[in-house]
């Protein structure tokens, strides 16, 4: 089925850059907050993010022998959840509900049944990796709802895993659309308590391209329809700066 191949070092790396490169931004934004024009100072959350995927009915994969004839009955593609966690970098902008988001996610607890670097068979680690580029188009905004409710749709660049077999690179860019809903549920707490800006968020996804179409053959598989395009995830989102 679908897997995610960087190793955990690759992984770390990336992470630790992301941080690096963003905070002496977010720490000046914090300090000095000078007014902006078009883009405005930046914030960065951290997101521990239960993802269930694919939703719904998922598409039939049938396995193949080496000749490539079928290998007893096909299987369909079951609802997994996977633990993630996402750094997430937040640009607001002068434009009215219009902003952008970078994001980091990699899944802490992976596995995969081939080795990315040496072809191996077996059961590996895998902290798979993934980043994402957001247009954030604002449709409910706090403004309107007291302070307890924000949603936006969002038109994505996701950047993972290719999981198809023409795929000419490891890594694919893939049209994704989102509608994320926010619950802020210690809005009751003063301003100034750092409580007050977490969230609790549902997010609905559908990936557009880049996935496994019925007659693809990856590997020894052969998946006789779509692979599902949808799934959701629950995200607990923590405010890190600016404070």
């Amino acid at each position: 089925m679908r897997t995610k191949r960087i190793g955990g070092a690759v992984v770390a790396g990336w992470v630790a850059a992301s941080i690096l490169v963003a905070w002496p931004a977010l720490a000046a934004a914090q300090e000095d907050d000078p007014p902006c024009r078009v883009f405005c100072a930046p914030d960065f959350k951290v997101e521990p993010t239960f993802t269930f995927e694919p939703l719904g009915r998922g598409g039939r994969v049938q396995e193949l022998d080496a000749a490539g004839n079928p290998v007893g009955p096909p299987v369909r593609e079951a609802t997994e959840l996977v633990p993630e966690l996402i750094l997430a970098l937040g640009i607001p902008t002068q434009i009215p509900r219009v902003g952008f988001t970078l994001e980091t996610i990699f899944t802490p607890a992976g596995q995969t049944d081939t080795h990315a670097f040496t072809g191996a068979s077996g059961t590996f680690r895998d902290n798979g990796i993934e980043f994402e580029f957001e247009l954030n188009i604002d449709w409910l905004t706090g403004d309107q709802t007291g302070g307890w409710v924000e949603s936006h749709f969002d038109i994505v660049d996701k950047f993972s895993s290719g999981e198809r077999p023409g795929d000419p690179s490891v890594y694919t860019h893939k049209l994704n659309f989102e509608l994320d809903t926010a619950f802020l549920i210690f809005n009751w707490l003063p301003e100034g308590n750092w409580l007050k800006g977490v969230e609790v968020e549902g997010s609905l996804d559908y990936v557009a391209t880049g996935l496994p179409r019925a007659g693809d053959v990856i590997g020894n598989e052969r998946w006789l329809d779509d692979a599902s395009p949808w799934g959701f995830s629950i995200v607990l989102v923590f405010p890190m700066a600016p404070l």
